[in-house]
């Protein structure tokens, strides 16, 4: 069922049992407001994003919105203080962690230091690509040759790699 036609039938089952209404209604009227500061919500991200060089730049990724690269842009917020762009994808936990004792040496999970939030946003970008992107890129292509060998989660959480 579709967001719009979500309300209507729900009042059309409400008809049915007029008691439920008086509960119902202030539960459709929160869902309404809600829905409306949420578009207001994105579409002044979406602003923001436009006014902004750097993120007009990353949103020409396939699967960067406008949150992606606020998002991004906030959490890098000084570009200078990386001293290579290898240091970004450490900066956001999204770096294989170790573990090593004696002779053993394995590279375990993502280390998850770093803003959760942000890598959240980024593993998301990264899922946004491989999984419902149709459009063809080197990220996308590099990304699902790693899955073909390691499976799409772990190519998921690999594809900040391709991150500026």
């Amino acid at each position: 069922m579709s967001r719009l036609k979500f309300e209507p039938r729900i009042l059309e089952l409400l008809e049915r049992s007029p008691h439920l209404r008086q509960v119902i209604d202030p539960l459709l009227e929160v869902r309404r407001v809600l829905r409306e500061q949420y578009q207001r919500l994105h579409k002044a991200m979406e602003r923001m994003a436009e006014a902004d060089d750097v993120c007009q730049l990353l949103m020409t990724a396939p699967g960067v919105g406008s949150m992606v690269a606020l998002s991004f842009r906030a959490g890098v917020d000084e570009p200078g203080r990386f001293g290579r762009s290898r240091s970004v994808p450490a900066h956001f936990g999204l770096t294989p962690t170790r573990y090593q004792s004696g002779e053993i040496d394995q590279e375990k999970g993502i280390s998850k230091c770093g803003d959760p939030s942000i890598r959240w946003v980024l593993v998301e970008a990264a899922g946004t690509i491989l999984r419902l992107s149709k459009k063809s890129s080197p990220l996308r292509e590099w990304g699902l040759e790693i899955a073909k060998r390691r499976g799409m989660t772990k190519a998921v959480v690999a594809g900040h790699g391709g991150w500026p």
